[in-house]
């Protein structure tokens, strides 16, 4: 039996979320659901999450799973959000322990706070873990390589990938963010592309200018085309391109307002005396 796939795409940060359901019992999973934020006012809302909620509601779905890809660094997480609504449990991969420490460490965040350790989510996913939706079961795969808690999701015959790849045209996840390893992007991609999947879907998309972004594309098509990663692309050229391309990478325009918040499992900062929350932003200075 295939999932019921529904796509949902965030313009603001190119992320694509989405909603699997089981046709045969309504038992739903969404996975990488983001919330609507103006870096610019601070303002935050969750017209987008809710939109998927309204979709699963329609659909007469029951959301049983709030599943993360890994601990993005280019939208915030909705997953708090979507828990206190559905009651549904937050799962990601084991690996996010790692990046919390490395994020904890360079936001100079308290150790003892809540929510900065395993505990943020409710379950931390391991290689060829098997949730339970309705009829079908959820496979964990581990695809480490662009951060060390990055994960994918089979469910029956559709894999989703989160950043490991994008569409054929635009390549592959970056590999300078703290645990990133092009060495294990590669055999990552390659595991993927041994998949009994038929269909992939990305958790983001940065198509070429005049072209529309992809959610699925056909798992043959990746493994023919992809620009990065494709037959007849050794490790060595792989690694060495990614290398090259990393170094001369921005950070994302997010990366630390999502950050603070994704390790959290999708909750905010704790407020301060008056009730107020902030966002730390480290500072770098450049030499004259």
């Amino acid at each position: 039996m295939q999932a019921h796939v529904t796509p949902f795409f965030h313009a603001s940060t190119s992320t694509w979320s989405y909603l699997v359901r089981d046709p045969a019992s309504g038992h739903a999973a969404v996975i990488d659901v983001p919330l609507d934020f103006d870096p610019v006012s601070g303002e935050l809302g969750h017209a987008s999450a809710a939109a998927i909620l309204e979709a699963a509601s329609r659909d007469g779905a029951r959301v049983r799973w709030i599943l993360e890809t890994h601990a993005h660094a280019d939208h915030l997480s909705a997953a708090a959000w979507l828990k206190e609504r559905t009651g549904a449990p937050t799962a990601i991969g084991a690996g996010i322990v790692q990046v919390q420490e490395a994020f904890r460490r360079k936001l100079g965040l308290d150790e003892d706070e809540p929510y900065l350790d395993a505990g943020a989510f409710d379950r931390l996913l391991r290689d060829d873990d098997e949730l339970p939706l309705g009829e079908l079961a959820i496979r964990v795969i581990a695809t480490p390589g662009h951060t060390p808690d990055s994960v994918s999701y089979l469910v029956g015959d559709a894999v989703f990938v989160g950043d490991t790849l994008f569409s054929p045209a635009a390549g592959s996840a970056r590999c300078d963010f703290p645990g990133g390893d092009a060495r294990a992007l590669f055999r990552s991609v390659w595991r993927i592309y041994g998949l009994p999947a038929t269909r992939m879907f990305l958790a983001h998309d940065y198509p070429p200018a005049g072209s529309e972004p992809r959610a699925e594309v056909p798992l043959a098509e990746q493994r023919a085309d992809n620009r990065h990663i494709r037959e007849g692309v050794g490790e060595a050229d792989f690694v060495a391109m990614r290398q090259r391309r990393d170094a001369g990478l921005q950070p994302p325009r997010l990366l630390w307002p999502a950050l603070q918040v994704n390790i959290r499992g999708g909750r905010l900062p704790p407020p301060d005396a008056d009730g107020r929350r902030y966002l730390k932003l480290p500072l770098q200075l450049r030499e004259p």
